[in-house]
Order: structure tokens, then C-alpha cells, then sequence
């Protein structure tokens, strides 16, 4: 069901054991993965800006001010997909699924304008390709020790007590258990004593359009001896990431494949930098490609049985911004 690029991931393994550093892209499907070594980064046209790596020469000023506009599709469009979804959780096909839509949208900032000024932990450009800004890491390794973060629920912090309004609210805590549920589980493959170390920690994520409250957990675990200092195995048995898909996860991905009916290709895949010791990856959201001359923005959410129509439309929506100040 899955397909897998095996060959690369085993380059990977050979790599990380051999203490290389290098940086890793993998696409939704996992059909793509490309491994840049730290000298290939530059000539590659690729742009990183992780917490703890980087490779920016210079700070770019912006001297214009800025335009943005998005072309969402109607709710009528949006709904088909929903109801194919909602369809399969009555079935009990899935009780979480990652649904995603694809927005054109028009601005007069190129896609490396917006790498350089968007504020974010996690940003990369590729060259002609892509942008994207993401809030979500995906693992960490750390001596040792595998951690993630499953960020999942969003709400509009202009609004009354946004925070605990998020904190209690049945669906998205529903959604939120959910994935960390399947995330425990997920890393259980690959390390011992897995524990949630940190639940519902509520994040602010400042835009130009509007400020969002995100709501996140840690887990954490010890490398079982088998996978350790292998970031490619690692990485084979977690991929897709559990919080861009929804869960079980075999069906779920017949149901989004079904469902979108577009392609995610590397949106929602993960990247990733390993320094020749540990691993600092992300899941690539808040993501902008280019297709021709056009643009399009890749976002979406988790659907329960709980979810209603106008609101995941409205949070698809919110989630076309850049978090340019």
C-alpha cells in the first residue's frame, strides 16, 4: 500500500551511521525522497532555515508592500470531498482524516521573498518549486532519544479566551487525543518507553492576516538498539506522519487519495537536517507551490465525526496566510 523508495532510505542509514551531515526531503507518498549532503546544499537552490541549522548568507530587506490574495473554492466544492470523508468515519473506515484542499492564490512577493521575511521554525525553499513555513516538527533524535510534537487544532486569537475555548473544545480535543494516540503508537515502532511528557500545550502563531492559538503534545521514547543511528529505517516505518494523515493509517490514505482528488506531492511530506549526530525534521505545511505561473496554497485540517461543514471550510481558509509582519 505504501510505496516505498527503499534505495534511499538505506542511503540515508549509510550515511547517518557514518556520522555524514546531510539534509533529507521526503514527499507525502513517500515515493521521493532527496538527500542533499551539506556541501550540495548550496548548488541545489535549496533554502533552509531550521532553529539549529541554517544556510543563509545574507538578510534580504523588503521594500514593498504587500499583496495577497486567495481564490478559495466555493463550499459546494469543498463539501464533496468532506462528505466522502465523513462518509467513510459513519463506516468506521477511519475516525480521523487529514483533509486538504489547494487555493490559488496571487501576490507580488516571489516564493523567496516569502522565505526570507516569513517568521517561522521551520522554513525551506526550493529553487522554481516551493516555499513553505511550518510550525509543526516532526522528530527529533537527541542522544539517543526520539521526540515529536503532534500539533494539532487551530483557533483565531482574537477571539475571547481563544486559548481555553481551544483547550476545551470537544472536537478538537477529540482530534487531538487521537494524534497522539496514533503518534505513541507510531514511535513505539521504533523506540522503548514511549511517554507523553507534555499534553495540550497551547502555542501563538503571529501572521499578517490573523494570529492563530495551536494546540501541540511531546512524546518521547528511547531508540530500540536496532534503529539506532539509522535515520533512514527511522524514518521508512513513520512515514506518512501520522498528523497530516489521520488514523488507522493504511485506510485513512485510500480515503484522503479518494477524497482530495489533487495532488499533495510534497506538501505534508517531511524534511529534515542530521548534523552527524542528531535529527531535527519537520512536517512540510503552510505551503506554497508553483505550477507554470501559478501559485497555489496546500491546506486543510482534521475531520471527526464531530465536525461541521462552515467550520472546516473557515479553518481550511484561515490557513492561507504568510506570517509576514
Amino acid at each position: 500500500m505504501f510505496s516505498v523508495n527503499h534505495q534511499k532510505f538505506m542511503e540515508m542509514d549509510e550515511l547517518s551511521l557514518q556520522k555524514v551531515p546531510y539534509f533529507f526531503i521526503v514527499d507525502f507518498l513517500t515515493e521521493n525522497v532527496e538527500i542533499f549532503k551539506e556541501d550540495e546544499i548550496e548548488k541545489s537552490g535549496l533554502l533552509i532555515d531550521f532553529q539549529n541549522f541554517s544556510s543563509l548568507k545574507k538578510e534580504e530587506k523588503l521594500h514593498k508592500n504587500i499583496e495577497w490574495k486567495s481564490f478559495p473554492e466555493t463550499m459546494e466544492s469543498f463539501k464533496t470531498g468532506f462528505d466522502e470523508v465523513q462518509k467513510n468515519i459513519r463506516l468506521g473506515n477511519s475516525y480521523l482524516v487529514n483533509y486538504t484542499r489547494k487555493t490559488k492564490i496571487e501576490t507580488n512577493l516571489t516564493l523567496e521573498e516569502i522565505f526570507y521575511h516569513s517568521t517561522a521554525k521551520y522554513k525551506v525553499f526550493y529553487k522554481d518549486f516551493f516555499v513553505f513555513f511550518s510550525p509543526e516538527t516532526f522528530v527529533k533524535i537527541v542522544d539517543g532519544k526520539i521526540l515529536t510534537y503532534p500539533m494539532k487544532g487551530t483557533i483565531d486569537a482574537s477571539l475571547e479566551n481563544a486559548a481555553e475555548i481551544l483547550k476545551n473544545d470537544k472536537k478538537e480535543k477529540a482530534e487531538h487525543y487521537t494524534v497522539v494516540d496514533l503518534l505513541r503508537n507510531d514511535l513505539s515502532m521504533v523506540a522503548d518507553d514511549v511517554k507523553v511528557d507534555q499534553f495540550q500545550h497551547i502555542d501563538f502563531i503571529k501572521t499578517q492576516q490573523k494570529d492563530l492559538y495551536a494546540m501541540s503534545s511531546e512524546i518521547s521514547g528511547t531508540l530500540k538498539p536496532e534503529f539506532d543511528g539509522k535515520v533512514g529505517s527511522i524514518m521508512q516505518k513513520l512515514l506518512p506522519a501520522g498528523s497530516i494523515l489521520g488514523a488507522p493509517k493504511p485506510k485513512t490514505l485510500e480515503i484522503i487519495l479518494n477524497a482530495e482528488g489533487y495532488d499533495r506531492g510534497y506538501y505534508t511530506g517531511v524534511c529534515g537536517w542530521f548534523d552527524g549526530k542528531n535529527v531535527d525534521s519537520c512536517v512540510m505545511i503552510r505551503f506554497i507551490e508553483k505550477e507554470g505561473e501559478d501559485l497555489y496554497f496546500k491546506s486543510g485540517g482534521g475531520i471527526t465525526h464531530m465536525s461541521k461543514l462552515e467550520d472546516e471550510y473557515q479553518e481550511m481558509k484561515n490557513k492561507i496566510y504568510v506570517p509576514i509582519h
